[in-house]
């Protein structure tokens, strides 16, 4: 078994980023496999080096130990660039000059059953050569789908509330996720999709520990590795740390920082407490 931790260093990890990198790591010990730690740094604007620096520290406070180096996606910038090459050949990317002003504007009306704006497709159809600076790049999901052909791509989920096998249906991805971006050109900014996909295959990653907030765009990331030949790993979605009013932890929550719990006084029994991965 092999896990991963990858945390972006944009600001200071709380409770949520504690109960999913604890339980990466104790899944991986327990099975005497390897825990693995990469820093998804590839924004520019927000990413900081203090904010690695003080990730690190937490995390060795927590007691995490982690083999191998850190492995850090703003160094691989050229390995994700070299993957888009044959998606592209296949006609399966298109660019993009849409603002999120003009997505919301093109969304007239809301998409029942969706949390998030799913994409237009305003700008399918473009050809790659129309490219310009500062246009991103778009999965075109229902071409990938063709792509596939009669195959059928699928899943394993460990995760309490998903457990079981999936199967990557082209009406839900199509319709609920859309066509995703992959990368923006002329930023140092790749998307999480192809990113976290690549990397899970260089390091070897066999089980993918996440929060339960991600289950639902799994999908692209399958089809990716199935369209580039990548191996897929098995998946855990855990469930959210949330507070009490029932909203999910963000970075900008700082009252629920480890840095202000360790201020405190709190140790890392404590932690594992708080996130019930002890018992009180």
């Amino acid at each position: 078994m092999i896990t991963r931790f990858a945390p972006s260093p944009t600001g200071p990890l709380h409770l949520g980023h504690a109960y999913s990198a604890l339980l990466a790591h104790d899944l991986a010990r327990a099975a005497g496999g390897r825990f693995l730690l990469r820093m998804e740094d590839t924004d520019p604007d927000r990413c900081r080096p203090e904010h690695e620096a003080a990730i690190l520290d937490d995390l060795g406070w927590l007691g995490l130990t982690w083999d191998g180096p850190v492995l850090r996606q703003s160094d691989r910038i050229a390995r994700y660039d070299a993957r888009l090459e044959p998606l592209a050949a296949k006609g399966l990317l298109y660019p993009c000059s849409c603002t999120r002003a003009d997505i919301r504007a093109a969304l007239s009306a809301p998409q029942e059953g969706v949390d998030h704006a799913v994409y237009p497709g305003t700008c399918r159809g473009r050809a790659m050569a129309s490219r310009r600076p500062g246009d991103a790049l778009r999965l075109d999901m229902a071409a990938a789908f063709r792509a596939l052909g009669d195959r059928t791509v699928g899943f394993t989920e460990t995760g309490p509330a998903h457990a079981g096998r999936h199967v990557v249906k082209e009406d839900a991805a199509r319709w609920l996720i859309g066509d995703v971006v992959l990368s923006r050109k002329g930023e140092e900014v790749v998307a999480y999709f192809l990113a976290s996909a690549l990397d899970d295959a260089d390091q070897g990653v066999t089980h993918v520990t996440r929060g339960e907030d991600l289950f639902a765009f799994t999908p692209v990331q399958v089809l990716l590795q199935v369209l580039l030949g990548l191996p897929t790993p098995i998946y855990h979605h855990h469930a959210l740390i949330r507070d009490e009013a029932g909203r999910r932890l963000a970075k900008r929550d700082d009252a629920r920082a480890l840095a202000r719990y360790r201020a405190e006084g709190a140790t890392p029994a404590d932690i594992r407490r708080m996130v019930g991965l002890l018992a009180s």
